[in-house]
């Protein structure tokens, strides 16, 4: 009986659940799911990490190479962000180029990288005007069951900090670079964004990390970025319904704490892997 009501009116479903305020999965309106991190799963990689927020998996490698910087910006490097969202992992996306979603998660993930500081550019050049790092941020959705954009931030972070960059020095008598590949360093992190992404259903009730079914029967969704520092690095909100002050504080509040929680897990998945090398 409940499976036909679901299929039958998955809206009304899902507010008799918001009614008591809980919701279909067991839920309470305000708890995440659980969040497992896997770091180093890619051995050809330079950096890699798997992220599981309930169902939803994604993986992301990262993949450096020495290029030449930008004309414009001579002394910094590039970070370049690919989001791709598969069949493999819904059968809402179909084969072919990037679809509008992973088209627009893409371009978040690199609002996100330069609105946070995540790295300095500068720290990716090795030699003003001639010789910079390329890191290539390929990030795959396994499984999509929503809220893949927190998912996608999490994994970056992780894989960035797995990441190591062999020596390069460039030859002062041949002007050719040389490339060390006995002596690794970790890249500097230097700031460390979490997202936490929120879904308005009636206008009114909040909900976090939203499955695949709540996102597509809530009014808005919303996703919030901030770092170790409490600061507001990035706001994506969609379209939608607008939302009150108070809830906009409400989901910032909501997000400082997911960053220390995500901040903790990420920490202590990087020391076992320390660990058992």
């Amino acid at each position: 009986m409940a499976a036909g009501f679901k299929t039958a009116e998955p809206l009304e479903y899902h507010r008799s659940f918001l009614k008591e305020n809980c919701r279909p999965d067991g839920r309470e309106l305000g708890e995440f799911r659980p969040t497992t991190l896997n770091i180093g799963s890619i051995g050809t990689a330079d950096g890699s990490a798997m992220v599981k927020i309930g169902n939803t998996t994604v993986i992301c490698g990262i993949k450096a190479e020495l290029s030449a910087p930008p004309s414009d910006a001579p002394d910094k490097g590039y970070i370049v962000p690919n989001v791709d969202l598969p069949p493999l992992c819904s059968s809402r996306f179909r084969p072919g180029p990037p679809g509008e979603q992973a088209q627009a998660a893409s371009q978040f993930i690199a609002d996100v990288i330069d609105g946070s500081k995540i790295i300095k550019k500068e720290d990716l050049c090795i030699e003003k005007s001639k010789l910079c790092w390329v890191l290539y941020c390929d990030i795959m959705c396994l499984d999509y069951d929503g809220n893949v954009l927190d998912a996608c931030i999490i994994t970056l972070l992780a894989a960035l900090k797995n990441t190591q960059i062999p020596k390069v020095t460039i030859n002062k008598e041949t002007d050719l670079a040389e490339v060390d590949i006995e002596h690794k360093r970790h890249l500097q992190i230097n700031k460390h964004p979490v997202s936490s992404s929120f879904a308005v259903f009636d206008d009114t009730v909040l909900i976090v990390d939203p499955t695949a079914e709540e996102e597509s029967l809530a009014t808005s969704v919303i996703t919030a970025v901030v770092d170790e520092d409490d600061q507001l690095c990035a706001f994506h909100k969609p379209g939608g319904s607008s939302l009150s002050a108070e809830k906009l504080q409400d989901c910032i509040t909501r997000s400082v704490t997911r960053h220390r929680e995500v901040g903790k897990l990420i920490d202590k998945v990087l020391e076992s892997t320390k660990a058992s090398k």
